[in-house]
Order: C-alpha cells, then sequence, then structure tokens
C-alpha cells in the first residue's frame, strides 16, 4: 500500500512540475526577448530560448512551494541565468566585431568621462549604428545589463566597478541615475521609459514610436551607455 502511495504521490509531483513549467513558458520568451534588446544583432535565438527552457524546467524540478516564494520569481533568475550561460558557452561575436570592439575600448581609454557615442565614432572611423553594436557587444561579453548594473548605477568598459557602500550614497546615486534620464534626448529618454518602466518589449515600442525593432534596440544600448557616462562623469567630478 505504501509503495502504491508513494507512487501517486510521485505522479502528483511531476504533474505539478509539468504544470509549472506549461503555465510558464511565457517567462522564457519574456527573459529571452529582454535579453536581446541590450545585445549586438545577429545571436542565435533558437539556442538561447532552448537554454532558457532548460533553466524553466530545473526550477520546476527544484521549486519548494514550502518555502514560500512565488515560483515566477524564483524561476526567473535561473532561466535568466541558464540563458546568460549560453552566451558565456558559445560567445557568437564574429572576428570582424571582435576588431571593432577593440578599436572602441581603446577609444574609450583615451577619453575623460562623459563618453559620447559619436565621440567614439569619430575616433574609431566606425559608424554610429557600429559603435553602438560594438557597445552592446561588449555589455555581453561581460554579461551585465541594465538591470545588473543598477547596483553600481555606471555602466563602463574598462574593468573597474565603483559599488555604493552607504544606503546614502545608493539614494544617491539613484538620483543623478533619475536626472541623467531626464537629460537624455528625447527618443532614447522614451525608449528607456518604455522598456523598464512600462515593460513594453522592443516590437511594441517600435509600434509606438513608429520604428524598427532594430532601430529601438540601438536607441535602448545608446541611452545605456549615455546614462552610465553622465553618471561615472558625476561620480568622477
Amino acid at each position: 500500500m505504501e509503495t502504491i502511495e508513494t507512487a501517486y504521490q510521485q505522479i502528483a509531483v511531476q504533474s505539478r512540475r509539468d504544470q509549472l513549467i506549461v503555465d510558464h513558458l511565457s517567462l522564457v520568451r519574456h527573459v529571452v526577448g529582454r535579453l536581446l534588446a541590450e545585445l549586438p544583432p545577429g545571436l542565435d535565438v533558437e539556442n538561447l530560448q532552448s537554454a532558457a527552457t532548460l533553466g524553466l524546467v530545473e526550477a520546476a524540478n527544484k521549486y519548494d512551494p514550502a518555502r514560500g516564494v512565488e515560483f515566477k520569481a524564483y524561476a526567473y533568475t535561473r532561466v535568466r541565468g541558464a540563458a546568460l550561460d549560453e552566451l558565456r558557452r558559445n560567445c557568437p561575436l564574429p572576428q570582424e566585431m571582435v576588431q571593432r570592439v577593440v578599436l572602441v575600448r581603446n577609444a574609450y581609454r583615451e577619453l575623460r568621462p562623459p563618453v559620447s557615442v559619436e565621440r567614439l565614432a569619430e575616433l574609431t572611423g566606425l559608424a554610429y549604428d557600429e559603435v553602438v553594436d560594438c557597445l552592446a557587444a561588449i555589455r555581453m561579453t561581460r554579461m551585465v545589463s541594465w538591470e545588473d548594473s543598477c547596483q553600481s548605477h555606471i555602466v563602463r568598459l574598462d574593468d573597474a566597478h565603483e559599488r555604493p557602500h552607504s544606503a546614502m550614497e545608493r539614494a544617491e546615486q539613484k538620483q543623478l541615475l533619475a536626472e541623467a534620464i531626464e537629460r537624455l534626448p528625447e527618443r532614447e529618454r522614451r525608449v528607456v521609459t518604455l522598456y523598464y518602466l512600462e515593460d513594453l518589449r522592443l516590437k511594441e515600442i517600435g509600434k509606438v514610436l513608429g520604428l524598427s525593432e532594430s532601430r529601438v534596440s540601438r536607441l535602448l544600448n545608446s541611452a545605456v551607455f549615455q546614462l552610465g557616462e553622465r553618471l561615472r562623469a558625476e561620480v568622477s567630478a
């Protein structure tokens, strides 16, 4: 009898896990979509989605509702982490992009903050969009997203990370961030607002602004870089 009851319990547990996976497949699309918005074009979306789905399956297998944590919140970190791990294992940057990244990084190190995309384009001889794609590639290789960079509120191309050490410093950084957002050009400001505050996807933002997804992505990456540089200039002043 105990064996039969155990079998039924295992079936019930597996059924709940399967249901969690089915109910949260949209989380995979959401996480991958937001990652792609911050990464250079041309990535293998299917591989990222497959890795993220495996992360969801792992989350469902390890989830313990008795801990009182909502599954969506529990799974988000694991789904996103699985997608990032896939990027780490298979950095898809072509050699031409790597060469451009080197140019941009070297030019960046020669300039004082705040560094602009226009100035980087001038020094490297690259087009504006090419520089923005390189910035996205640099962020990808370092696995730094806008959400992660908010821990320090600074997005930089060198290896240093400045992190606030007190609640007062964090509050000051948040105030600087808000002011920096207000100083962004109108389109970049709207993209940042729609993407991070309204939680719209690139396609939805494109419809609102009458732009392609690729253009929205570049505006977003340009805005993130501008924010980081303006904050870095304020901190180093």
